[in-house]
């Protein structure tokens, strides 16, 4: 990554860049933390970085610091098209996301979860599933730790669970999660976003590494997330939140869906109970969609119904999720 006399630029100090900025010092690259806000806006961990040998350049964006860079990192909070951005890409640096920066360095397997609604308590859930199978799971992203904080140490065995953003997704390059887990597509951001067409388009790219071996884990009663998951390589495990479709009920259709008081998955022609709805103490009917996505990643790689199950019955959900 390091290229002789150039830095590596992180922009935007807040919980991810601070987290890449940390991680890129202490593998001895050169690096420029860059933000919009002045020392006494920033956080204290920001501030901190110098002491690791970070510059930092804060109150403004220097062009030419970024058309010299070896390479920039943006966090989720920065405008993918922002002027400085468009200089590097001009002077021909690579410009990639967090995430990206945190892909290109883990050990393991990744599932990642998007949509408009439900990523939280979808991402929380399958991480109390793939941690009740044992093992080294480590959940973050958009939620919690940022995932660039959570590579260091990863091995072939790893598994991360993790909730990624439109403004996430927005700056991947070769991302790729073995089971993307797309919820549900609404209008929104399009305050950041130009269009919901392009807010849709930087969802999808969730999709856009994955190959015939990997899952695409997407909600059936939402046609617009159909269409995004369609147009990707990986195999499409749709799951039915509110109905029971009738070819999956025969062992038709590989689909997860809720049938007699269970969660179920289809797979191959063979169904299996994913967790009794009797195990469930979320409050809030529409949670269970969340849940049974969950549980099908859960399952597709490779926790056992059983401790799906126990998963669910300890789960409780969210502090802020009604």
């Amino acid at each position: 990554m390091a290229v002789e006399g150039k830095p590596i630029v992180v922009v935007g100090l807040a919980r991810s860049g601070i987290a890449a900025a940390e991680f890129l010092a202490r593998r001895g690259e050169a690096v420029v933390g860059t933000d919009l806000r002045e020392a006494g806006q920033l956080p204290a961990e920001a501030m901190r970085l110098a002491e690791r040998g970070v510059r930092l350049e804060l109150g403004g964006h220097q062009r030419e610091t970024f058309a010299g860079a070896a390479q920039v990192v943006v966090s989720p909070g920065v405008p993918w098209e922002a002027p400085a951005l468009l200089a590097a890409r001009a002077a021909g640096v690579p410009v990639i996301g967090e995430i990206e920066l945190a892909f290109r360095h883990l050990r393991g397997r990744l599932a990642a979860v998007t949509g408009t609604k439900g990523k939280s308590t979808t991402t929380a859930a399958l991480g109390a599933m793939l941690k009740e199978s044992g093992g080294d799971v480590r959940v973050g992203g958009n939620i919690g730790e940022a995932l660039i904080g959570l590579v260091e140490g990863s091995t072939a065995d790893t598994v991360f669970a993790v909730e990624v953003s439109s403004f996430q997704l927005e700056g991947v390059d070769r991302f790729r999660p073995r089971v993307a887990i797309f919820l549900n597509i609404s209008p929104d951001h399009l305050d950041r976003h130009p269009s919901f067409e392009a807010y849709a388009a930087a969802k999808a790219r969730i999709f856009a590494n994955q190959t015939a071996e990997d899952w695409a884990v997407v909600n059936a009663e939402d046609q617009a997330a159909l269409a995004l998951a369609a147009k990707g390589r990986a195999r499409v495990l749709p799951f039915y939140p509110r109905t029971e479709p009738a070819s999956a009920a025969r062992g038709q259709e590989d689909a997860a869906f809720f049938a007699s008081g269970e969660a179920r998955l289809v797979r191959g022609g063979v169904t299996e109970t994913l967790f009794p709805l009797s195990a469930v103490r979320l409050r809030g009917a529409h949670l269970l969609a969340d849940l049974l996505a969950a549980a099908a990643a859960a399952r597709l790689l490779g926790a056992a119904p059983a401790a799906i199950t126990r998963a669910v019955a300890g789960f409780r959900g969210l502090e802020h999720v009604l």
